[in-house]
């Protein structure tokens, strides 16, 4: 089967809906996580989440809870977003990032709306992972093997979370699992002249950086 990346955040509403139609992309290809920090994502490319913008913030959360609604996939939010994903993620790769965790970890936030924060309740996950000292995410291994699956797909070309990746081929976001399963089925409109000039089309204007923000 062709292998696939899948990169995401456990903070990421998105990547925990893409996270529960996986199945669906499974049928066509093999899937390989590559869990990574998504402000690392941010950082790089000098651009703020959806979260930290307000208006944005509101309507993200009633998408998220429309899309789940659509697609018939349990939700709960948590008590506050955006919040720190690190011992979450790092749980993960403690866990080598077995399917098994990564869904029980998605669904500590996503389904339960706990937050890592919640120290009680992140201790009783990481024993039902098989971590018994929380403190092991600590190692310098875990966060370097973090921090370079991070700067992997800021090599590969991602740039927000989830994204699925063929190749070099980074299909973006919850809404772009259904292209991606065309993709697969050999869709020839991802070969057409209109998909290449996608890939390629010229700069027009560039923006202007203004010292005020709302002059015209």
């Amino acid at each position: 089967m062709t292998p696939l990346i899948w990169t995401f955040d456990f903070i990421s509403p998105y990547s925990y809906l893409q996270h529960e139609v996986l199945h669906r992309v499974e049928a066509f290809a093999s899937i390989v996580p590559r869990p990574v920090l998504f402000a690392g994502l941010l950082q790089h490319y000098e651009h703020k989440g959806p979260a930290e913008i307000a208006p944005k913030k509101i309507h993200t959360f009633r998408e998220v809870v429309w899309q789940a609604h659509q697609h018939g996939i349990p939700l709960a939010l948590p008590a506050a977003h955006p919040f720190n994903p690190l011992p979450l993620l790092r749980l993960s790769m403690a866990c080598n990032n077995e399917r098994a965790a990564i869904a029980a970890i998605f669904r500590f936030v996503w389904q339960e709306g706990h937050l890592p924060t919640e120290t009680e309740a992140f201790h009783q996950l990481c024993a039902s992972l098989g971590v018994t000292d929380p403190a092991a995410l600590e190692h310098p291994a875990i966060k370097q093997a973090l921090r370079a699956n991070t700067q992997a797909a800021i090599q590969d070309g991602v740039f927000g979370v989830p994204s699925l990746q063929i190749g070099k081929e980074v299909f973006w976001g919850f809404d772009m699992t259904d292209a991606l399963i065309a993709r697969l089925q050999g869709d020839p409109v991802f070969d057409s002249p209109l998909m290449k000039r996608a890939g390629s089309l010229p700069d027009g204007v560039q923006r202007l950086a203004r010292t005020n923000p709302g002059a015209a």
